[in-house]
């Protein structure tokens, strides 16, 4: 452990900001990326004094040691600001995904008890207009956070502004993050300083973060992937993290990293998924050298070349996680000699909890646990205990009870397994795995994976009919349907026939598919990009 370890291992959330704050002091700790230009640029020491200025309003606003804060804004430089200002104040911060509906931000705030809320003016004119939420803005105070006059003086020996009481214990409720999971409920897991910061100081077990290191943030900051593993571990080492100030979509996206460069980035496998099946795999596969077999790792080499320029030409670590990457994508990337590395975690393990050094695993060798996790499987169900798990869900005892085992370890719900090197490899969710007609565990995602390397499929959900048979609902790539709009009528059935049938010679007995239906809306999905199977089966 390095000596910014040592100092932090025990720190809570306002620790960390004003360590931060003091040690980097005018290195630019964000910005925000709009319309190609970055601005609202903030340094580590601006950073520490806005945070405490937003602390010293939620205090005159009648905020107590423990009270809830809401936190909802899409991304921006004022996000982990108010962040660790609520943190600062001695409250528990509830981070809200923007994308919930008014219905769901008013039963959280009904459910969790807040008494203010951090919001964005986006967001506040989003809910003054909702009928749903009428009445609670004029109700519980509200601030701004990107209309507090940050350059106004505060009093830091007042009697309403006490930094030392406001550093709470690191085993503390520090944040509430309700989930919007796969399964359909939405839980309010409660995390402690500790958890936090735990995971994030672990994370440099797979990937070092350097102060000259440029990160871009693609995710939703309420996510505790994007918040502990790109914005609270970034702040150990005085990183600089900027944001976009609209979703990352490709005429967004490909500018920005232009511009910007970043070093580091963390993503979910969609991306990478749209930027191989549209851009990548289709001229590979056309490639006299791919197709040839001794020249095949050249020209991925080739390729990779490409990509790592097109994501700017200084990126040295790319992270996935959130949901299974595709087979085919991964080996490209691996073969490519790209800097990606495949990454594990739930909001529940504060995220992380396996993971792999950049070019420095063996495809399909699994992943590590880093070393403050136990990792089990108990029945095929993988189980996790460490510092970084967990305090419970809020206000629901039964619902914890249930997700730890009596000797204190979290289930996860995934299923996998551990080699003799004690590595890990994930099989799908529990929840989703289906039962064969004998008793066979099929795993759906496993069949998912199998029909996404099919340049046909932009993405699918595999599901048990009423006979127990699999069905495969499908939506078609753009390719694939611009293809067909040139032919026949019928020559889509006809595709999706020939997709089933080399599916199955790839697949045991059990697992094949009876059938194929198009979907053509997308999938509807959580925010890490994993599809709401429970809407679909």
């Amino acid at each position: 452990m390095g000596k910014v370890d040592k100092i932090l291992a025990n720190a809570a959330l306002p620790q960390l900001c004003l360590y931060a704050s003091a040690k980097y002091k005018n290195r630019t700790a964000f910005s925000l990326l709009c319309e190609e230009q970055i601005t609202r640029q903030v340094t580590y020491a601006q950073m520490g004094s806005r945070a405490k200025q937003i602390a010293s309003l939620l205090r005159q606003m009648g905020v107590k040691k423990g009270g809830r804060v809401m936190l909802l804004s899409d991304n921006c430089p004022e996000w982990p600001i108010a962040y660790f200002g609520i943190a600062i104040a001695g409250a528990v911060s509830v981070p809200l995904l923007t994308g919930f509906s008014p219905e769901q931000i008013k039963n959280i705030a009904e459910h969790s008890g807040i008494s203010a809320i951090c919001i964005s003016e986006k967001m506040a004119e989003k809910l003054d207009s909702s009928k749903l939420f009428s009445g609670i803005l004029s109700q519980i105070p509200c601030i701004c956070i990107e209309n507090i006059n940050y350059n106004a003086d505060i009093n830091e020996e007042s009697e309403d502004f006490d930094l030392q009481t406001s550093i709470n214990d690191p085993d503390e409720l520090a944040t509430i993050i309700y989930t919007s999971g796969t399964q359909g409920s939405s839980k309010g897991v409660m995390l402690s300083s500790r958890n936090l910061i735990s995971s994030a100081l672990s994370s440099n077990e797979f990937f070092p973060i350097y102060p000259s290191d440029r990160l871009l943030s693609v995710l939703p900051l309420a996510h505790s992937y994007e918040c502990g593993l790109g914005f609270l571990a970034p702040i150990f080492s005085g990183a600089s993290i900027t944001y976009l100030d609209r979703p990352p979509s490709p005429s967004i996206l490909l500018p920005a990293l232009k511009l910007l460069r970043p070093t580091a980035m963390i993503t979910v496998p969609l991306l990478m998924e749209k930027i191989y099946n549209n851009a990548i795999g289709p001229k590979l596969e056309a490639n006299k050298l791919y197709k040839f077999a001794p020249t095949r790792l050249l020209a991925s080499w080739i390729a990779g070349r490409k990509l790592i320029a097109a994501f700017g030409g200084k990126i040295r670590f790319l992270g996935i996680g959130g949901a299974p990457l595709a087979p085919q994508v991964e080996k490209f990337l691996h073969n490519a000699r790209f800097p990606y590395s495949i990454g594990y975690g739930l909001t529940e393990t504060s995220p992380l909890v396996a993971g792999n050094t950049p070019l420095k695993f063996t495809f399909g060798s699994g992943i590590a646990g880093s070393s403050i996790v136990k990792l089990r499987v108990d029945k095929g169900e993988i189980q996790v205990k460490g510092p970084n798990v967990m305090i419970g869900y809020y206000n629901d005892a039964e619902k914890t009870k249930e997700t730890f085992t009596d000797d204190g370890w979290l289930r996860t719900g995934d299923l996998g397994n551990l080699d003799n090197k004690g590595r890990l490899h994930i099989k799908g969710r529990l929840k989703a795995m289906i039962l064969g007609p004998s008793g066979e565990n099929i795993y759906p995602e496993e069949i998912e994976g199998l029909l996404g390397s099919s340049q046909l499929v932009e993405e699918s959900l595999v599901y048990s009919g009423k006979k127990g048979e699999l069905i495969a609902l499908v939506r078609l790539s753009e390719a694939a349907i611009s293809e067909a709009a040139k032919t026949a009528a019928g020559v889509i059935e006809h595709a999706l026939e020939e997709l089933r049938i080399w599916a199955n010679r790839k697949l045991a007995a059990f697992s094949r598919l009876s059938k194929i239906e198009i979907r053509y809306e997308p999938f509807e999905k959580t925010p890490t990009m994993k599809i709401k199977r429970y809407l679909y089966i």
